[in-house]
């Protein structure tokens, strides 16, 4: 089913609020749209007479060889869209890697458990910064691959929807990987309840520094999400991270925000095949996840569109979307003309005019 119709789909099944939460973002919601239609505007040039008859999608990551490009961006509260929350998101990815959220509903052990694929840990460091080494050390026992760092959240975008909907988690559900570790229903306020959460437990303050502090509690591998220029994506090669994820959060923190397609070949250049860089932000067909690609993106990393999957059809309603992401995917290639993932590149797009 097309993504649009499977999203309306959700949102005649969740309530407002759930729904507003998943689909929303920053102020006007500019930078949301402008996501995907940045991606369709790149066009794709095709070669023929190329024997794609068993086109392959896998890629290399880290150490991981990926069924596809695919990869599960970590998005949080997969319990408001359905009972059995991340754990249905786990079964439905498959042997794909999944990047669980620090505000997930299932603690993490279970979510590995769940997994057939690698499982990364997204983190956020927070004023208490034994919490976030808690986090780590959980995420490390519970068998995780790497830590995604997400450093795009200083403070919360305003997120209109969620103030206009005060917000907030239920009673009887919790953020589950901080259970034991902190009081994990949000602060009754007016307007959002996240965002008040968000302020009173992130690290505003965040800089730099906070790569070495996390290399110096971690063996694992440390990718860093939320790069939007290419002098940080240089930075970040000079930090000695593994991997970057070039994000705008999906449009939910600064709008007005470049588009994540029209950034990626400019952190690209910048980072000169230093190491891997992954993208997000609106990639909703096999086609973007194609462009993506050949504009230098080792994989991809989609929410939105899993998510309503879950709300739709639980761990098979994500295996749906996904496997046909996936079909998408390996189309585009043979319709390119190019018989592997490895081997998409700058020649199957079209030059700008």
């Amino acid at each position: 089913m097309k993504t649009d119709s499977l999203r309306e789909l959700a949102r005649e099944r969740l309530p407002r609020a759930v729904y507003d939460y998943y689909v929303g973002g920053a102020d006007d919601e500019t930078t949301v749209r402008a996501n995907r239609e940045a991606w369709a505007a790149i066009e794709l040039r095709p070669r023929v007479l190329v024997d794609v008859s068993a086109a392959d999608a896998s890629v290399d990551l880290l150490g991981h060889r990926l069924p596809s490009p695919v990869v599960l961006a970590p998005t949080a509260f997969h319990r408001l869209a359905h009972d059995d929350g991340e754990l249905a998101t786990a079964r439905g990815a498959g042997d794909r890697l999944m990047v669980a959220s620090s505000l997930s509903t299932v603690p993490i052990e279970e979510i590995v458990a769940a997994a057939r694929g690698p499982v990364w840990l997204q983190l956020y460091v927070f004023r208490d910064r034994e919490l976030s080494a808690a986090l780590v050390r959980r995420a490390e026992e519970a068998g995780c691959v790497g830590l995604c760092l997400t450093v795009d959240v200083p403070v919360v975008g305003n997120r209109e929807r969620d103030v206009a909907n005060h917000f907030v988690l239920t009673v009887s559900m919790e953020m589950a990987i901080f259970s034991g570790l902190l009081q994990s229903e949000m602060p009754e306020a007016g307007g959002s309840g996240l965002a008040h959460y968000i302020a009173d437990q992130f690290d505003a303050s965040l800089d730099w520094g906070a790569i070495e502090w996390l290399r110096g509690v971690t063996r694992l591998p440390v990718i860093v999400k939320g790069i939007q220029h290419p002098d940080d994506g240089r930075r970040a090669v000079e930090a000695g991270v593994d991997a970057i994820v070039v994000s705008n959060h999906g449009g939910r923190q600064l709008d007005g925000a470049q588009a994540t397609a029209r950034v990626l070949p400019d952190v690209v250049a910048a980072v000169e095949g230093r190491l891997p860089i992954l993208v997000d932000g609106g990639l909703r067909r096999g086609t973007d996840v194609a462009r993506a690609l050949a504009l230098g993106a080792a994989a991809v990393l989609v929410g939105r569109p899993y998510l309503w999957g879950l709300a739709t059809g639980g761990a098979e309603g994500v295996a749906r979307v996904l496997d046909e992401l996936d079909h998408e995917f390996v189309r585009a290639l043979q319709l390119l003309g190019v018989p592997a993932a490895d081997a998409l590149g700058p020649e199957a797009l079209a030059p700008v005019r």
